[in-house]
């Protein structure tokens, strides 16, 4: 490692140093890496849970730079403004609907549970908030209404219109904000580099949930990310790029 190296990664950690983060959805697959790279980053986390008990085992509770708190976004903002407190300076949104029989469980936590976690920002002053949503939200207006991945990903309770929904509330908030629509989750480690591309334009292609939580947590490292809806996927063949030069290369929304 150059010197220069050296001096870049040193101001990034005191850049980051006391910053505390919210992630919400912080038990599920892509909500705990989430954590454990920020965490690796330097930053200081609160992390929302509806399970306490479940994210004793999950989450690292030995780092002193973790709180862990109870935070359902179904409860409405009152109580997610309380989970958040004063000390939040963002908030990243990791949250999904677990399946079962309730047909509204997408709307509850995809639609009106980010609607809840944004207007708790509101009150706590908070204005970065990052967004893990998913490719073909908008896949009608993108002519893939029979695209077999948009047919079963809204088969259940209508889960990408939910989505899409909530991303134009926070569109309209006013809230500095980072929508990140990745293609299909992997839980395996990336394989290949990231692709990103503006609102609208993949249908299809994977991406390691490792890659995402790199993503949410770069966004909040580069002010090129503000105000912008990104659509990543992973390649074998694609460059590797800065996040600077991908996130630089997307037009504000």
């Amino acid at each position: 490692m150059g010197q220069s190296e050296i001096t870049e990664e040193a101001e990034e950690n005191v850049s980051v140093k006391q910053k505390k983060i919210f992630v919400a959805g912080a038990t599920g697959s892509s909500g705990k890496r989430i954590v454990e790279q920020l965490l690796a980053k330097g930053f200081a986390v609160k992390a929302g849970v509806r399970d306490l008990d479940k994210a004793k085992t999950t989450l690292s509770k030995d780092n002193t730079s973790l709180q862990i708190v109870k935070a359902d976004v179904t409860e409405g903002s009152a109580k997610l403004a309380e989970a958040i407190g004063d000390d939040s300076e963002a908030v990243v949104c990791a949250t999904g609907f677990q399946p079962g029989w309730d047909l509204f469980a997408p709307w509850k936590v995809d639609n009106f549970g980010t609607v809840n976690l944004v207007e708790a920002c509101r009150k706590r002053g908070v204005n970065r908030f990052i967004l893990i949503s998913s490719i073909l939200v908008n896949g009608a207006a993108m002519g893939q209404i029979l695209n077999p991945a948009y047919i079963f990903l809204n088969v259940f309770g209508l889960t990408l219109i939910a989505k899409l929904q909530a991303e134009q509330y926070i569109r309209k908030s006013g809230i500095n904000y980072t929508i990140i629509r990745p293609g299909g989750l992997r839980n395996e480690p990336p394989t290949g580099n990231i692709v990103m591309e503006p609102e609208d334009t993949l249908y299809e292609g994977t991406i390691s949930r490792d890659q995402v939580a790199e993503v949410a947590v770069e966004a909040l490292l580069h002010p090129e990310s503000s105000y912008k809806v990104v659509e990543i996927v992973s390649r074998a063949d694609a460059p590797k790029r800065s996040y600077q030069d991908l996130f630089g290369s997307i037009k504000q929304g």
